[in-house]
């Protein structure tokens, strides 16, 4: 067998697996196009935090009702100044 037949078989396999790997490439491009609804990513994401021992934390919002930070909003407010 010469070089060049050798070189041609070579560049022959090379070429079968290019194609290969481009249609198993299209595929997972295909799995991953599919739209997945945002509050079925949320209850996959919860499920995997859960299983990885994470537990959030319970907040409530509490409404402050001291004088002074009424008077520091509305000062803030008057001066056009950002509120921290």
């Amino acid at each position: 067998m010469s070089q060049n037949q050798e070189l041609l078989d070579l560049v022959k396999a090379l070429s079968g697996r290019v194609n290969q790997l481009e249609q198993q490439v299209t595929s997972l491009r295909l799995v991953n196009a599919q739209d997945v609804p945002e509050d079925i990513l949320v209850a996959i994401a919860a499920g995997v935090a859960a299983y990885l021992g994470y537990q959030g934390e319970k907040r409530q919002p509490r409404f402050a009702s001291m004088p002074t930070w009424t008077k520091g909003t509305r000062v803030a407010q008057l001066n056009h100044t950002p509120v921290r």
